[in-house]
């Protein structure tokens, strides 16, 4: 898909697009340790941690985030 289609079809979307920043990094940071045995990339990281700051609910669909006790509601997409 061309960029100008997908910035479109994003801009319908009822979401808001943060910027990742200095907070953001040390928030995906700090759950290093605690999501290490999940496997989580720093994606996952960055999203939960976002979830977090926000107290927002984190959509996924990897199970492994649902086995956390992070102190984020997670919704498990996939069975």
């Amino acid at each position: 898909m061309p960029a100008q289609e997908a910035e479109a079809a994003c801009a319908m979307l009822p979401v808001t697009v943060r910027t990742f920043g200095s907070d953001e990094a040390k928030a995906a940071a700090d759950l290093l340790i605690a999501t290490r045995q999940a496997g989580l990339s720093l994606g996952d990281r960055a999203c939960l941690g976002l979830a977090a700051s926000e107290q927002a609910l984190a959509v996924t669909a990897d199970r492994s985030w649902a086995t956390l006790d992070l102190g984020v509601e997670v919704l498990v997409i996939r069975s």
